[in-house]
C-alpha cells in the first residue's frame, strides 16, 4: 500500500527543518519527499499539523517479568503509540532482571505483543547486584542494545573498570548513572532552604558530578563507549563538555521532568514528585534546557517508571520514586517550545534521531528509505491531563490535573497505523 500525506509540516531533527511538505511512504519505507502522490495512493491530509519522526524512548520500565500488575508489554506498547512512541527501549531493571541470554529471550518473546518497536537493555552486573560481569557477548549476540544496571551505581570501581574494558572488545554501550552513592543513599530531595524547610532527606548536587567524574575518569582509562543516563545538575556540565572535547565517546540523556519541573514542586510532599534523581533547582533546570539547545546533552527521554498506588500513596520519603511517561513525554516537551528554550527540530533531535544513533537503530529520521515510524500531532491543541485516560496500567504522573498542549493525532510503526482514527 502507498500513503502520501500531503499539506503536512514536516520536522527534520537531521536537517534540523520545519517546513511545509509531502511524504510518500510505500511497503513500511519513506519513498519521497515534496513529490507528486502516485497513482492510486491512499492521500492523508495532515491539515498544517506536524509530522515528524516516532519518538524513540530510551530508559523505559516494563514490569514483565515480575510486576506485570505495574505495566505489561501490551500495556507500555499501547501507551507508547498513543504518545507517539514508536520505539520502545526498555530497562532491565525487572524482577529478576534482564541478565542472561534466557531472560532477555523471554522479554524478546513478550514484547513482540506491543504495537510499537521495542528494543532491550540487558544488565551490566549478576542480579545488578554489582559483583560480576553479566555475559555481554551473549547477551548482545540475543539482541542486547546496551548494557546498565540503572540506578544501581558499580560501587566496585575494579569491576566496573573490567567491564569497560571487555565492553570495548565488543564495540558495546555502557550506560552509567552518575552519582555518589554514599553521598545519595536515602535522599529524597536535592539539599538547600527548601529540602530543609520541608525535612527531607537531601543530597548535595555536588554528589552527580563526583559519580560523573569517576565513570569519566574509567572511560578515559578503557576507553569504550559510555552514556550518562542522567545529567541533572549545571555543575555536570564543564565535565561533560571537557569530555566530549577531549575525544572520548561519551553520550548524555536528561528525563523530561527534570526539563519541566523542579524541587519546588515537590511542595505538598506530592509523591508522584519523588523522582530519582530527586527534581532539581530551577537554575538547574534552565541550564539542562539550554544543553540540550546546544547538543552538550543529547538525549531526552521520559524514564517511565510505573507504579501502582500502593507504591506511591505514601509518606514522600517512602514513597517509590519514578513517574509513567510514555503518554506525557510529547506534551511535556511542547512545553519547552511553547516557551521557547527549544525549537521541535531541536526536540526531536533529542528524542528521536540522536537515540536512534547513539543505538545503532535505523529509526529518528525523515529521509528517503528511513522506515516509516512517524507521529502527526498538533503542537497547540489544549487540553487537562486525566491520569485516569492514560493507558499505562500504573496513572503516577506529576501531570495529573495539568493544563497541558500538544495533542498526537496518529502514530505509524512501519507504515502501519498504531494509533488514530484508522489504527
Amino acid at each position: 500500500m502507498i500513503q502520501h500525506f500531503i499539506n503536512a509540516r514536516l520536522i527534520d531533527p537531521e536537517n534540523q527543518t520545519d517546513e511545509t511538505g509531502s511524504l510518500t511512504i510505500e511497503n513500511g519505507v519513506i519513498t519521497a519527499r515534496d513529490a507528486e502522490a502516485p497513482e492510486g495512493a491512499d492521500i492523508i491530509d495532515a491539515g498544517g499539523k506536524c509530522l515528524a519522526p516516532g519518538l524513540v524512548d530510551w530508559g523505559v520500565k516494563i514490569g514483565e517479568p515480575g510486576e506485570r500488575h505495574k505495566e505489561s508489554f501490551r500495556s507500555a506498547g499501547l501507551a507508547a503509540a498513543a504518545g507517539g512512541v514508536t520505539t520502545v527501549i526498555a530497562r532491565p531493571d525487572t524482577l529478576p532482571p534482564i541478565d542472561a541470554p534466557e531472560s532477555l529471550e523471554f522479554a524478546a518473546r513478550r514484547a513482540a505483543d506491543a504495537p510499537v518497536n521495542i528494543r532491550h537493555m540487558a544488565s551490566l552486573t549478576r542480579g545488578r547486584a554489582g559483583r560480576e560481569m553479566v555475559e555481554m557477548g551473549f547477551l548482545l549476540d540475543g539482541g542486547a542494545v546496551a548494557f546498565t544496571d540503572g540506578v544501581r551505581v558499580v560501587g566496585d570501581t575494579r569491576l566496573l573498570s573490567r567491564c569497560m574494558t571487555y565492553a570495548r572488545g565488543l564495540k558495546a554501550l555502557i550506560i552509567g548513572h552518575p552519582q555518589e552513592p554514599g553521598l545519595s543513599q536515602g535522599a529524597v530531595a536535592t539539599s538547600g532552604k527548601f529540602a530543609s524547610l520541608y525535612g527531607l532527606s537531601a543530597v548535595s548536587p555536588q554528589a552527580e558530578v563526583m559519580g560523573l567524574d569517576r565513570d569519566l575518569g574509567l572511560v578515559r582509562m578503557t576507553g569504550c563507549r559510555w552514556h550518562a543516563d542522567q545529567i541533572t545538575v549545571a555543575g555536570s556540565l564543564p565535565v561533560l563538555r571537557r569530555a566530549k572535547e577531549e575525544g572520548l565517546d561519551v553520550t548524555a540523556g536528561v528525563s523530561i521532568h527534570h526539563l519541566t519541573l523542579n524541587e519546588y514542586d515537590i511542595g505538598g510532599y506530592r509523591s508522584f514528585f519523588r523522582f530519582t534523581p530527586p527534581l532539581r533547582s530551577e537554575d538547574d533546570r534552565l541550564a539542562m534546557i539550554e544543553a540540550v539547545g546546544e547538543g552538550l546533552i543529547d538525549v531526552i527521554a521520559s524514564f517511565h517508571t510505573p507504579q501502582d498506588e500502593e507504591s506511591k500513596r505514601l509518606p514522600f520519603a517512602e514513597a517509590a520514586p519514578g513517574a509513567v511517561g510514555l503518554q506525557t513525554l510529547l506534551p511535556a516537551a511542547m512545553r519547552l517550545y511553547h516557551q521557547g528554550g527549544l525549537s521541535l527540530p531541536q526536540l526531536w533531535r533529542a528524542m528521536s534521531l540522536n537515540p536512534a544513533k547513539r543505538l545503532g537503530l535505523d529509526a529518528g529520521r525523515l529521509s528517503v528509505g528511513a522506515p516509516a515510524d512517524l507521529v502527526l500531532f498538533d503542537p497547540d491543541a489544549p487540553f487537562i491531563l486525566d491520569r485516569f485516560k492514560l493507558l499505562s496500567k500504573s496513572k503516577n504522573t506529576p501531570f495529573d490535573g495539568a493544563r497541558m498542549e500538544g495533542k498526537v493525532l496518529g502514530t505509524w510503526v512501519a507504515g502501519t497505523r498504531v494509533f488514530g482514527e484508522a489504527a
